[in-house]
């Protein structure tokens, strides 16, 4: 039996079959979120399930991921800017509280978000969200994660 890509996200990076990999990067993946209920909302995944936590990289690969997440927020920044006039800013965090990799976090915020929300931290968003069917990834946002990989390209390019 096939192992769902969802419970080895790096492994299944590293094999090629992760559907949610925008690009391979110099430390890890890019990859977009399994919901976009925040259009854009992408992940950088660590290249080594192994690693748990930034302080277990040896410093130039730390750096490297450091690197990493600056240039997917960057290429989300751009992206959602182009495609949304209300986009604001890019939120970019690494927890490591649910999934023990190491892994960050870039979120697309928007003038239109809640306004009990929107100069809140994403996490206080009701769990309905997360869940809810109407924001799981889809056919609906290959616009975005094309305009993100479009920027990681071009930032690649400009190195």
């Amino acid at each position: 039996m096939a192992v769902d890509w969802r419970t080895e996200r790096i492994a299944s990076a590293l094999r090629g079959e992760n559907p949610t990999v925008l690009r391979r990067l110099d430390a890890g993946f890019a990859a977009i979120g399994d919901v976009q209920f925040l259009p854009g909302y992408s992940v950088l995944l660590v290249d080594d399930p192994q690693v748990l936590r930034l302080s277990d990289l040896p410093r130039a690969r730390r750096l490297a991921f450091l690197s990493d997440m600056d240039r997917l927020g960057e290429a989300v920044e751009r992206a959602c800017k182009a495609l949304d006039p209300e986009f604001r800013r890019v939120n970019l965090e690494i927890l490591g509280n649910t999934d023990g990799f190491l892994h960050a976090h870039v979120w697309p915020r928007f003038a239109w978000e809640p306004a009990d929300l929107v100069r809140m931290p994403v996490w206080l968003y009701p769990r309905e969200r997360w869940g809810d069917g109407r924001f799981a990834l889809g056919p609906r946002h290959d616009g975005v994660r094309e305009a993100i990989g479009a920027e990681l390209d071009r930032s690649a390019d400009a190195r």
